[in-house]
């Protein structure tokens, strides 16, 4: 059973779709609450939430504070991290209830899954962006946050859980996830999360990935998480939700 985690800052763009497609699960009963960490909207984002029957709470702004607040509130064995701006692809409950009845039955050790990125854009670029991203998160076993990170709540508590960093907290999540189970023990999953393109498209797709890609090498260096988000430009929820 599932406790679903959702950040939000002025995301009424996007949420009402994220939250539809948890619907199914929901239904199943695989879903047990959506928790919307809310770090300060003002738009209609807490009316949707409200209305969509989540449980709403405030935390400091910032994806990883607000993770982190949300988690703390959540009651379920497992725990489910989605952006307010990603959708789930059809069908997805029934690969991840595969995914827990593997580990819950002891069939594979604890770890942690991740979904297919995809972009809600069409031509080249976005397909070119997917495939590295794709590529990272096979080989390196290096997904953000925009796939969603699915964890049993005891492997979260055991390596930290998020810290609340105003930047790059999915990564610094699964850095810490690597370390203390290692690699193959984070898995891609089929089912794809479908993330709004708009960061790409303001900003153009060559420069937001190569600012990205920029970003992780600065944190990979030990530059510090204010550096990072000052390179980095305007929050993520400031422009896309």
């Amino acid at each position: 059973m599932i406790s679903v985690v959702i950040p939000t800052l002025n995301a009424q763009a996007g949420l009402a779709a994220t939250l539809t497609a948890l619907v199914p699960a929901f239904v199943e009963g695989l879903i047990r609450e959506v928790i919307v960490a809310d770090g300060g909207s003002t738009d209609r984002t807490l009316a949707i939430a409200d209305q969509a029957g989540a449980e709403v709470i405030t935390a400091a702004t910032g994806r990883g504070a607000q993770m982190k607040a949300g988690a703390a509130k959540a009651r379920m064995p497992w725990l489910l991290f989605l952006h307010a701006d990603t959708v789930l692809d059809p069908g997805w409950e029934r690969e991840v209830g595969q995914f827990m009845e593997r580990v819950d039955e002891g069939r594979m050790p604890p770890g942690a899954a991740c979904f297919r990125f995809t972009l809600d854009d069409v031509g080249t670029k976005p397909r070119v962006v997917e495939f590295g991203v794709s590529l990272r998160s096979t080989l390196l076993k290096l997904p953000f946050g925009d796939q969603g990170l699915l964890i049993p709540r005891a492997l979260y508590t055991e390596v930290g859980g998020y810290s609340g960093v105003p930047i790059m907290e999915d990564v610094d999540l699964v850095r810490r996830l690597v370390r203390h189970v290692g690699r193959s023990r984070i898995t891609q999953l089929r089912a794809r999360a479908v993330t709004s393109a708009a960061r790409y498209q303001n900003d153009g797709y060559l420069s937001r990935t190569l600012r990205n890609q920029c970003c992780l090498v600065l944190y990979v260096l030990g530059a510090s998480p204010a550096r990072i988000a000052k390179f980095y430009g305007p929050a993520p929820q400031d422009q896309t939700q």
